[in-house]
């Protein structure tokens, strides 16, 4: 069982049996587990079963060069590329085994989670080009039909007669839509089995409002709903989800609208995938074991009177270790988030790693490892001014002309003002202890404010660990 499914070849440099075990051991055996137990997501497994693959094949190919190296002349021209071209293997394999580590380690697998791919196909406009309202219920009466003919489907005389079809579940609903269709959900409470993969601009609305109309997911699956069409929109409608191992809600492309929801979620909330564009309005978000809202690089979130709450983090905004993407864009309008057992805003955000050989005074492996602090650890005697940290974000607000503070309520700008002072403090307090690492002190700036193009009449109270905070890894 271990050389099977523990045992990696690259291993036998190890030196250190008990640190061996800590590191490597244990968290192999925890994933191993939660992959048996369905606790994984099942592209996150196809990632590490893909970058375990390529490590192999790299340290493979790693050890054949290091072996032709002994039967070279010290110094032929021959060993000198050998040379070369072992370093670059070796820089490549250290990558793709500090990914690896990423998701062996359970506290960081969910964090940075994985660029899901997404194969939803579009349909496209339906061959006859007509425009379909499909309407859902479990049970359709005279009465709803009439209150929703002269509500709804009956609402332009003028207008062409309108195709209708009736469902008695919604995903029945969702698969049958083409672009430009409409689905409209009767009050109830449906069970559903599987994946709504929305691929189609379409409209999913309810009749009436979202308590009425509940749609559980039961069974365990990765996704609830998925969406990668152009214009998407939700809205009056409660999505309960049970035993899942990823987000309520994905957006992998696209713009995605949701409005008058509620979300009780399982593991993470909504999921706003990179080049993805999420506008969420007058909904409630709660009960994630991970962030409420996940926003990674280079995607575009608005979110205007909101609820998120009682959830692990409420706003979790993702960084990448080897891509560059552009900052996302973030407009927070009215929000409250509060009582989350974290951070209301949280950035994750990962520290340069420079020549560790070089720079590193203590040269065990420990100094290798993710170090994860927050303000919190550090010594009282590091920290920075109160009074010098507000006095400093108020000169920098200054720099970003479209924060205007005049029509900003108080909280947000001791909101403003934490974001940098806490960024500045991080800073300061790392400074010294990164260097004794071997690792190059990234910006004191880990939080630009260029990513809040609108910050206005949010509140955060009640959150375990505060308002804003940065993860280092």
């Amino acid at each position: 069982f271990f050389y099977q499914n523990i045992w990696r070849s690259w291993d036998e440099e190890e030196e250190d049996e008990y640190d061996y075990f800590v590191r490597c051991v244990e968290p192999r055996l925890r994933l191993h587990y939660d992959i048996l137990e369905d606790r994984v997501p099942s592209g996150l497994i196809v990632d590490y079963r893909n970058l375990l693959s390529q490590c192999e094949e790299s340290y493979r190919k790693f050890l054949n060069l290091r072996s032709s190296l002994s039967n070279c002349n010290s110094d032929s021209e021959q060993e000198n590329i050998s040379m070369v071209e072992g370093l670059k293997l070796y820089s490549e394999m250290e990558q793709l085994k500090q990914k690896l580590k990423l998701i062996e380690n359970p506290l960081l697998r969910y964090v940075f989670g994985y660029q899901k791919n997404s194969n939803i196909q579009a349909k496209g406009i339906r061959p006859s080009g007509q425009k379909v309202t499909h309407v859902v219920s479990s049970t359709m009466t005279t009465g709803l039909l009439r209150a929703l003919l002269s509500d709804r489907l009956c609402q332009d005389p003028y207008e062409e007669e309108t195709e209708i079809q009736f469902h008695r579940d919604p995903l029945s609903a969702i698969n049958a839509c083409y672009e430009g269709d409409t689905v409209i959900v009767c009050p109830g409470h449906y069970v559903v089995h599987g994946t709504f993969s929305i691929a189609d601009s379409i409209e999913l609305e309810g009749y009436g409002l979202p308590d009425d109309i509940v749609i559980e997911k039961r069974g365990k699956g990765d996704t609830f709903v998925d969406c990668t069409g152009a214009d998407i929109k939700i809205s009056c409608i409660k999505f309960v989800q049970h035993d899942a191992v990823e987000g309520i809600l994905i957006i992998h492309r696209g713009k995605t609208t949701l409005e008058n929801c509620v979300l009780q979620c399982e593991t993470t909330g909504v999921t706003v995938r990179t080049s993805a564009e999420f506008l969420m309005k007058n909904s409630d978000l709660y009960g994630a074991k991970g962030a409420g809202i996940e926003i990674y690089p280079g995607s575009k979130c608005v979110l205007t009177d909101n609820g998120i709450h009682h959830c692990k983090e409420g706003i979790l905004i993702k960084d990448f270790l080897d891509e560059h993407y552009d900052i996302p864009k973030i407009s927070m309008v009215n929000n409250i988030v509060h009582n989350n057992e974290g951070y209301g805003v949280v950035l994750v955000k990962p520290t340069i790693f420079s020549d560790l050989q070089e720079n590193a005074q203590d040269g065990t492996e420990e100094s290798k490892a993710f170090k994860i602090q927050t303000s919190e650890e550090a010594d009282a005697t590091e920290r920075v001014d109160l009074e010098e940290l507000i006095q400093c974000a108020a000169g920098k607000m200054e720099l970003y002309p479209r924060s205007d503070l005049s029509e900003q309520v108080e909280g947000n700008c001791e909101i403003i003002n934490e974001l940098v002072a806490a960024s500045t403090q991080k800073g300061q307090m790392k400074k010294k202890r990164l260097s004794e690492l071997g690792i190059t002190q990234a910006d004191d700036n880990l939080m630009s404010q260029e990513m809040f193009v609108g910050i206005v009449g949010n509140q955060f109270k009640w959150n375990g660990k505060g308002s804003f905070g940065t993860f280092l890894f």
